[in-house]
């Protein structure tokens, strides 16, 4: 009996804590094996990189939670740098031009969520022609080139720091604070997970589905907007050809953290844990010198062993 009771409690913290445990095991090896890797700024600079998707990634859970996904948030952080960079130049009011690109990410959010949740058109489809029409308007707002940004006051958000802690750090973990206590601790967060998992079921119960899916998708709009803005600050300018391919980054992360594809699961800490992933595998080809084409066959591994282990959990649960 305890032999079994034993094993059951090691099983119930392998499903729960597999991907944690890996990642324990990355960091260790990454730390005696890879030079400069154990290093304060290499931990500041892991941090950096990860802010990025860690923000998107805080709002994508809901999505794929929810059964949808969303492959615009990449055109949408470069449109909505852009579109700030060129507020900022036409103004020079950072509030009203961070409100601005926040916005316009909020709207994009808004029209993916009424063609999905209103009109009923496929998430796939919807969100793969946003991705195009927002890298358009993101080239046309630009004119193709970069927009240079000379209000030093907008610096501080992406290269600023507080205790020693980089601002896009401290912007990052926020996010994922309101968003993992509103996932954990809301009815609506209930709510998105119901969906995912029975979409007539919960609309039974008395869920308004299309409401919940709006708003799922104008939340993640408005975060890809933050994040957009952020990036630009850390770039000093407005990039449209910013974020090419960050959607599949994005949606690696929240998979490898345990969020399921087909909907009804998704965790804030096994997204964490997921982004870590993403940014310590990115951050250590860096160290030691990997080619980016290389680099690109590496993620693309890692978004296939991503969908195979959540069809691995989705065969073990059925």
């Amino acid at each position: 009996m305890n032999t079994n009771g034993t094993s059951k409690i090691f099983k119930t913290i392998w499903q729960d804590y597999s991907m944690l445990v890996v990642y324990a095991i990355m960091f260790i090896l990454c730390s005696l094996f890879v030079p400069y890797f154990l290093t304060i700024p290499n931990m500041k600079g892991l941090g950096l990189s990860v802010t990025t998707i860690g923000m998107v990634a805080s709002t994508m859970l809901y999505a794929l939670g929810g059964g949808d996904l969303d492959l615009s948030v990449g055109s949408t952080v470069a449109f909505t740098g852009v579109l700030t960079a060129k507020l900022l130049n036409i103004t020079n009011n950072v509030p009203l031009s961070i409100l601005g690109g926040i916005i316009a990410g909020g709207l994009v959010g808004l029209a993916n969520g009424v063609c999905i949740a209103n009109l009923k058109l496929n998430p796939l489809i919807t969100t793969l022609a946003t991705m195009q029409i927002v890298r358009g308007l993101g080239l046309i707002v630009s004119n193709a080139v970069s927009i240079g940004i000379i209000i030093p006051a907008f610096f501080v958000i992406g290269n600023g720091a507080m205790f020693g802690v980089p601002n896009p750090i401290w912007i990052t973990a926020v996010i994922m604070i309101i968003f993992g206590i509103l996932l954990n601790n809301t009815a609506y967060g209930r709510n998105v997970l119901a969906i995912g998992g029975n979409k007539e079921a919960a609309r039974l119960s008395g869920v308004n589905v299309e409401l919940t899916k709006n708003i799922i998708f104008v939340l993640q709009g408005l975060v890809t907007g933050v994040a957009g803005v952020v990036l630009a600050a850390r770039m000093t300018s407005g990039q449209p050809n910013a974020a090419i391919g960050f959607e599949l980054d994005v949606i690696s992360a929240c998979v490898l953290g345990g969020v399921s594809l087909s909907g009804g699961v998704a965790t804030m800490g096994g997204v964490i844990v997921g982004v870590l992933i993403m940014g310590t595998v990115q951050d250590v080809l860096n160290l030691l010198n990997v080619p980016t084409f290389y680099q690109y066959v590496v993620r693309g591994v890692i978004l296939l062993i991503a969908v195979l282990l959540d069809q691995l959990k989705q065969r073990r649960k059925a």
